[in-house]
């Protein structure tokens, strides 16, 4: 049977254990074997490890910033017809044709009609058509900043974040 030592051939060590390194037994310092093996005791609290984000995939984020603007797109979409169904059992939109069908006045002979411009169907084809451009903006200046980060990351090291388990 092999021990840690010759699995990985001269005798050094990626990982030693209880924290003494090749360096150490190269130079006749490593600890004794009773001690070799012994971990030291464990920290009270949650572990906490410092990383740095020093790049990220432009492919990927693309991917879910097209995936976010998709739903942000439909939420939009939704978003405009409950808002105008709302307006409308509440009787904004009658009140207001009726405004401003008082302010034009019926002398010339002809209608205002309001819904002739701001129908149901009218609305959530416009917001649609918002939907799909916000879709294609998004993914884009998702993509975009991808680029820029892994420019600046480069310059500057990236972001260092510090994470935890709790």
């Amino acid at each position: 049977m092999s021990t840690p030592d010759q699995a990985y051939g001269s005798g050094a060590r990626p990982f030693a254990a209880g924290g003494a390194t090749a360096t150490a037994e190269a130079r006749g310092t490593a600890r004794p074997a009773a001690q070799a093996g012994t971990r030291p005791a464990a920290r009270p609290g949650p572990r906490k490890v410092r990383l740095t984000l020093g790049k990220v995939d432009p492919w990927s984020v693309m991917k879910m910033g097209f995936l976010l603007s998709v739903a942000i797109g439909i939420a939009f979409v939704v978003l405009v017809a409950v808002l105008w169904a709302i307006l409308n059992s509440m009787g904004v939109f009658s009140d207001v044709n009726r405004t401003v069908g008082t302010v034009l006045g019926s002398s010339s002979g002809t209608t205002f009609d309001l819904m002739d411009y701001i129908g149901f169907g009218r609305v959530v084809s416009l917001a649609t058509v918002i939907g799909v451009i916000d879709v294609f903006l998004l993914t884009a200046l998702a993509t975009l900043a991808a680029f820029l980060y892994n420019v600046c990351a480069q310059l500057v090291g990236g972001v260092q974040m510090t994470l935890t388990d709790d």
